[in-house]
């Protein structure tokens, strides 16, 4: 595999990277230095969004047909690369990059033409419903019933855990149509549910990182006799494991290695700035600096896992169970980085300031970027569970992967 970069591609590089300078804004940038949890409020991250959609590089992965771009890896290697320097909006993932390819994938015409355009324009906002109360890692276990009634489902159950439903338009959702099937993977059918529609209740989830109302992240949402036509079900009926595995796919697989570089750049930035104890810079202390070497080694090693794994991608080929080595290592390194940056700002990390977004007139303890860190630290603890937890993700590793 070919790593330089060719004439076209420090083109394209420079055309992203003016793009991103032209059209991400000051508040973009502030929101997005005092986020605690990746994302910035609902309106900046549409604004965003749209910014992006208007130039035609709003799902690099999406096929061309379809809207996409028709990147290379390599362009779209540098579009992820030039956005974690930058510093830009999280999109929410929901229906770019989850939801959208099982349409794509196993939709009939009329869902594609229904659901693609506006989840491509960012006209409307998607949340997933799978974990339930008992049935988080062991999600086959799921008991979400949706009962056959002619030309609709009734359904009812719970789904936590559900990030940004209380923004949410639609819902991709998992419910067991067969309670009697003889295995658990089966009599689940994958659906998709109007949130609009009467009998859904969303309530957030109040987590470590704080209550504030433009970073709350997780509900549960509740189902009491919810209708849902049968022409939302995705393929067929006691089918939805396999739609389920194939999402969780490209949830996986994400990139990860741009971010955390970008984030040890500013955690060598805020350890030349502090302390040592002992009238030195932080980033004076070997033992500290040693940490940060260890994570920025670990982060080129999960670089070029990545470039590898999004070439074969281009090779037509399906991620698979490679896309959980790309989530349990991310995920980890993103742990560990936000470990480093609260050692690094030492006691400004004790004080907790619960909305990190909020202007105010009242002198923060420390320095700007010290509030957002403790609330990110403990935030990040869920990386290493959502998405299917580590511990399952080594277990698909060492079955497919491995072949142990």
């Amino acid at each position: 595999m070919d790593l330089a970069f060719k004439d076209d591609d420090l083109a394209f590089q420079k055309e992203v990277r003016d793009y991103i300078g032209a059209h991400l804004d000051d508040e973009m940038k502030r929101l997005g230095a005092q986020s605690k949890n990746g994302y910035i409020d609902k309106d900046g991250i549409v604004r965003w969004h749209k910014a992006l959609a208007a130039k035609g590089w709003v799902a690099p992965h999406w096929p061309k047909e379809y809207g996409g771009p028709g990147w290379t890896p390599a362009q779209k290697y540098i579009f992820d690369l030039e956005c974690a320097r930058a510093g830009t909006p999280t999109l929410s993932p929901m229906g770019l990059r989850m939801v959208a390819p099982v349409i794509m994938a196993f939709g009939t015409d009329e869902q594609k033409q229904k659901h693609l355009p506006p989840i491509l324009s960012g006209d409307t906002w998607w949340c997933q419903g799978y974990s339930e109360p008992g049935s988080g890692s062991d999600l086959a276990s799921l008991q979400m019933r949706a009962e056959d009634k002619g030309d609709h489902y009734l359904c009812n159950g719970t789904k936590i855990w559900t990030t940004h439903a209380q923004w949410a338009d639609w819902m991709f959702c998992l419910v067991r149509t067969d309670p009697d099937a003889p295995k658990k993977q089966e009599g689940i059918s994958f659906i998709l549910i109007d949130m609009k529609t009467p009998g859904i209740e969303v309530k957030p989830i109040i987590t470590l990182d704080g209550p504030a109302d433009d970073q709350q992240e997780i509900n549960e949402v509740f189902f009491d006799d919810v209708k849902v036509p049968k022409e939302n079900r995705i393929g067929e009926e006691n089918k939805g494991w396999t739609y389920a595995k194939y999402l969780l796919e490209f949830e996986r697989g994400n990139t990860y290695a741009p971010s955390i570089k970008r984030g040890i750049r500013k955690l060598r930035q805020i350890a030349s700035a502090e302390q040592d104890g002992q009238g030195g810079a932080l980033i004076g202390d070997p033992d500290f600096r040693a940490k940060i070497d260890d994570l920025e080694i670990q982060a080129t090693a999960l670089e070029f896992t990545e470039l590898r794994i999004f070439a074969e991608l281009a090779g037509g080929q399906n991620p698979g169970a490679k896309s959980s080595i790309l989530k349990t290592r991310g995920s980890e390194m993103q742990q560990r980085l936000s470990e480093l940056l609260v050692e690094a700002i030492g006691t400004y990390g004790q004080p907790f300031v619960q909305d990190t977004f909020v202007k105010s007139n009242e002198p923060r303890p420390g320095p700007d970027y010290a509030a957002p860190i403790a609330p990110a630290y403990f935030n990040y603890r869920k990386t290493s569970i959502y998405a299917g937890s580590n511990e399952i993700q080594r277990n698909i590793m060492a079955k497919l992967v491995l072949g142990l």
